[in-house]
């Protein structure tokens, strides 16, 4: 049985994410004082007399809206509130009761949903002021005061809950999953894959750049594996992030990165190579990343028999600094090759996190060395001991030398292109490690 799931809902700006970031102890959601900030469901565990639940953070409910994302982060709520097995209800003394609270209520109501109200921002310490007592009026019984910030009468509102759970069969313990960060430029498709691979709307997806802002993850088990899918917001030249909201969505960005085992670095198949591409396939690379470059779209680029080859042509010149990621050509719209990356993104795993024993490295060393001789400068010749690997994600190997200064980079890449020609270490950068013997 899972952990019960805990929905945290409201109308906007009344805190609801500042909540959830204290209840569970880290800045998971991004937090700003301007309305409809949070968009897709965030999802995070939190821990209370020995027992944890899974917490979702949504968006704020506008009842009445005809816009399209709003539209969205409603249906989005909807889905948390009918998952949950209780609900918290956020309002705002600061504020008091309004009508989208009331409308709020009545919707909790019809969920028949156990519902917790909580009245935030109460910041002194001490009895609540005559304000709080205006929330008996929604009709769903005591009301919690509590402050979000300070993390005053969290404890209490936690008790609350916990009285509308069911502890009484144990969680399964979560088998090891693949970590996979979908990345890359605003409007490639990442949520669209997100919720192709989910089957069903996952996150918000619409033509306006910059719709996702929190990273989303997607836990999944199927017969590729068990994966957490990550869909993150997209990555824009830094000269262009002016709004402080999108520098939040671009730092989380990159916190899913250095939590990621996998990174698929999406392309617009339409729109082709940019340097932005670059840019964002240097961050997997740089954290020692498995790497799958996945080239989207392609159900609607024109095409003949011989389009798919070239483009891969272009695109190995294009990302030559990492010519060992492999290159797959997708359509999260219509699910062409899913199946195919599911099983790419197994290997790459498998190669990030390969072992290779001290003895065949050394057989190794010692072939190569023979076919090309190391380099020497002034009469002095590199002599290379021995080798070692000495972790994995990425694998590092050791090298031990007579003189470090004489280790060339050119001579480094002809070992590592040996290493990769003899083991694969597809989809994987290598890290070398130089060291004089007596270090």
């Amino acid at each position: 049985m899972a952990k019960p799931v805990v929905a945290i809902v409201g109308r906007p700006n009344v805190g609801k994410s500042t909540l959830f970031n204290k209840l569970i102890g880290k800045r998971l959601s991004i937090v700003d004082d301007t309305p409809g900030v949070t968009r897709d469901r965030i999802f995070g565990d939190c821990e209370w007399r020995g027992q944890q639940v899974m917490l979702i953070d949504t968006g704020g409910i506008e009842p009445n809206t005809d816009d399209v994302i709003l539209s969205q982060m409603r249906q989005q709520a909807q889905l948390a509130i009918d998952m949950a097995q209780a609900i918290i209800f956020v309002t705002d003394l600061r504020a008091g009761v309004l009508a989208a609270d009331r409308e709020v209520a009545s919707m909790l109501q019809k969920s028949g949903k156990p519902v917790v109200l909580c009245v935030n921002k109460c910041d002194a310490v001490g009895a609540p002021p005559a304000e709080f007592y205006e929330f008996y009026n929604l009709g769903l019984g005591d009301p919690v005061a509590v402050s979000s910030v300070h993390g005053h009468g969290t404890g209490d509102l936690l008790d609350a809950i916990w009285e509308h759970l069911d502890f009484s069969q144990d969680s399964e313990q979560p088998s090891e999953r693949i970590g996979v960060a979908i990345i890359g430029k605003p409007n490639v498709g990442k949520s669209s894959l997100i919720n192709r691979i989910a089957g069903y709307n996952r996150t918000i997806v619409s033509d306006i750049a910059g719709t996702t802002r929190d990273t989303v993850d997607l836990p999944l088990d199927n017969q590729y594996g068990s994966f957490n899918f990550i869909d993150t917001a997209g990555l824009r030249r830094k000269s262009k992030v002016d709004d402080k909201i999108e520098k939040y969505s671009v730092l989380r960005a990159r916190m899913a990165v250095e939590r990621a085992d996998v990174c698929v670095i999406m392309i617009d198949a339409l729109e082709g190579f940019t340097e932005q591409d670059s840019k964002v396939a240097s961050l997997a690379c740089e954290g020692g990343k498995g790497c799958i470059i996945a080239v989207n779209k392609w159900d609607a680029y024109e095409k003949d028999d011989k389009s798919m080859d070239s483009y891969r042509k272009s695109l190995m010149q294009d990302f030559s600094f990492m010519s060992y990621a492999p290159i797959i050509f997708i359509s999260a719209k219509t699910g062409q090759r899913l199946d195919r990356l599911f099983s790419l993104i197994q290997y790459v795993y498998q190669q990030n996190t390969m072992r290779i024993s001290t003895g065949r490295l050394n057989d190794l060393l010692a072939d190569a060395t023979a076919r090309v001789q190391p380099p020497s400068d002034k009469g002095k010749r590199l002599k290379i001991y021995y080798m070692t690997q000495a972790s994995v994600q990425p694998p590092t190997f050791v090298f031990f030398c007579n003189k470090a200064q004489l280790f060339h980079f050119s001579y480094q890449r002809y070992l590592e292109n040996q290493i990769r020609s003899t083991f694969g270490l597809e989809g994987t950068p290598v890290r070398f490690l130089i060291r004089e013997r007596g270090e």
